[in-house]
């Protein structure tokens, strides 16, 4: 009788390892996915301009926006996962959990922003979802250090950071892009509505897709 409890114990650290080391696979695997096919125009841009003329632009479009709904669902569900078992790679104190919730604000004022025309903010920035997405990402490395977070929010910092860099270079030898201002009421607009998605997304999107609230 007296083996029996070990054994148990042992058997369940195994399944739940198990199920961590699967989710970390998934995790991954999401990530490649989402992250590879938005990379496209960086490392293969001939293939890619080759499918485009292939299946046309709305079949490119709909191949494109498949993978990367699959990839995110993938993500989702292997971070989800491999969290409540994930190793703690670092220790992050309080505050900085509190810097981190409010250093989202301007990653959501940034995403909003790209999709208002004729900011200053887009002007400046040239591409403010991916700068977004690099103090997204930050933030959360900030607040986070398991394992599965490094995987997550390094992958998305590592890609936002090369296809940033990508995108600049690319804009200033073809010297297309000029991004026009067209007054303070556009850049008032992408305020607000960044600032109004990043309260309702902390005060109910957070907990719901995450389990977490981030200000407690």
């Amino acid at each position: 009788m007296a083996l029996v409890a070990p054994l148990h114990v042992v058997s369940r650290h195994d399944t739940h390892r198990g199920i961590s080391i699967m989710s970390l696979a998934a995790l991954i695997a999401g990530l490649l996915l989402l992250l590879g096919i938005h990379s496209l125009r960086i490392v293969a841009d001939p293939w890619r301009t080759k499918q485009r003329e292939r299946f046309g632009e709305l079949g490119w479009k709909a191949i494109f926006s498949l993978a990367s709904v699959i990839g995110l669902a993938v993500v989702v569900v292997g971070y989800a996962g491999a969290r409540p078992n994930s190793p703690l790679l670092w220790n992050s104190a309080v505050w900085a959990r509190h810097v981190a919730a409010l250093l989202t604000l301007p990653a959501f004022v940034l995403l909003l922003a790209a999709y208002v025309p004729g900011t200053r903010i887009k002007a400046a920035v040239g591409h403010p979802m991916l700068a977004g997405i690099v103090l997204w990402a930050i933030a959360h490395l900030a607040a986070n250090g398991r394992l599965c977070d490094a995987i997550l929010f390094g992958g998305f910092l590592l890609w936002a950071v090369t296809d940033y860099l990508s995108c600049r270079r690319r804009d200033k030898a073809e010297a297309r892009r000029q991004y026009v201002s067209t007054g303070w009421s556009r850049d008032f607009v992408a305020l607000t509505l960044g600032a109004a998605a990043w309260w309702l997304f902390a005060r109910y999107g957070h907990e719901w897709l995450v389990g977490v609230r981030p200000f407690g």
